[in-house]
């Protein structure tokens, strides 16, 4: 069987190839993808080659945020028939490593992730019309009125549910606490849908550009701020020591998380989702304060537990798909999705 792929070669060379794909083996099922969403990673391999000390070393194949059709089941799959849809977790701990063994796989020290260049060689994703998948990595979808489109983006999700749990491991319960959320992307958005699943009372969020601020509304944030024209009317969330409880950094820029360690009451909590390098952190008030300043990584039981969410439209990710593109259109998706004024997650299509 031929499948086409997304492959890219190097910083802004992304082409559409075919390669060969092998019968499902035992514990594995062949799909057929329907969507897969360009994540922020994924814009970083393709506009810079790379982010931090992660750089594409060899060809890669793209995209962690996928899901399809079952075509075939290997020997001995049990659970899943040929026509199911699923949404398929870009995770593949080893289960053996120390991390593993204490229920932190998201640390496990022999990750393999779909579309990631941080091992040699590198882990292949899942742009691509067909591919073979461990059948533990698949969720199945029993709604019929929810989008193959609508699961790929569990991922995301999942990441989102994983930082709430970090932020109620300190905060506690997050029904009627007043939060923030900084950065208005695809995590952000979803991290603001959560936050008013778990009950919480204000949802405040900030960003530099009108039209994420848009979606997020729709997704629930009670109030929104942009940080080129609002910064007075923010700034009241500052006075007397602060005004959250709890505030998710989903940015990864400087001045964001300076304004949300500054409008963190003292001893609330601050979730760092957001990706960069080395970035100036105010210690002074994040001691002063007392605040929890708390990272977050990945996810582990609770992509299954966006797959049900989203399935269940508990929580209804259609307002941040923004476009679709067939696969062959690749490069000029990637091009949409840089362009935070039209776009919060652009997505491709196969088959």
């Amino acid at each position: 069987m031929k499948s086409r792929i997304c492959r890219l070669h190097a910083k802004g060379d992304i082409r559409i190839e075919e390669i060969d794909v092998a019968p499902p083996g035992p514990g594995e099922v062949l799909l057929a993808m329907g969507a897969g969403g360009i994540c922020g990673s994924d814009l970083h391999y393709f506009q810079d080659g790379g982010f931090g000390p992660i750089r594409v070393r060899e060809p890669i194949i793209l995209g962690h945020e996928v899901a399809g059709t079952v075509r075939a089941l290997g020997e001995g799959v049990d659970g899943l028939a040929v026509g199911d849809r699923v949404a398929v977790n870009p995770s593949r701990p080893c289960n053996t490593c120390t991390y593993c063994h204490q229920g932190l796989q998201q640390h496990c020290l022999n990750m393999r992730f779909f579309g990631s260049a941080l091992r040699f060689p590198h882990e292949q994703g899942g742009f691509r019309d067909l591919m073979v998948a461990d059948v533990g990595q698949c969720v199945r979808l029993d709604n019929p009125d929810v989008s193959l489109a609508e699961a790929a983006c569990a991922e995301p999700l999942a990441v989102c549910l994983h930082a709430l749990n970090r932020a109620g491991s300190s905060a506690g319960n997050l029904a009627g606490k007043r939060a923030l959320v900084t950065g208005a992307g695809p995590i952000g958005a979803l991290c603001v849908a959560a936050l008013r699943h778990a009950g919480a009372a204000q949802i405040v969020v900030t960003d530099l550009e009108d039209f994420p601020l848009d979606i997020v509304r729709r997704m629930g944030a009670t109030e929104t701020f942009n940080m080129r024209t609002d910064v007075a009317r923010f700034d009241t969330f500052t006075a007397d020591k602060g005004h959250f409880d709890v505030a998710f950094e989903c940015s990864a820029a400087p001045s964001a998380i300076r304004s949300a360690i500054m409008a963190t009451r003292p001893q609330g909590t601050v979730v760092v989702v957001g990706v960069a390098g080395d970035v100036p952190v105010p210690l002074n008030l994040v001691v002063g304060k007392e605040i929890a300043f708390i990272g977050t990584h990945r996810f582990t039981t609770e992509y299954a537990q966006a797959v049900r969410m989203i399935d269940g439209r508990n929580i209804d990710v259609r307002p941040i798909i923004s476009a679709s593109y067939n696969v062959g259109d690749a490069p000029a998706a990637f091009e949409a999705a840089r362009d935070r004024r039209t776009a919060i997650k652009v997505q491709l299509s196969f088959g």
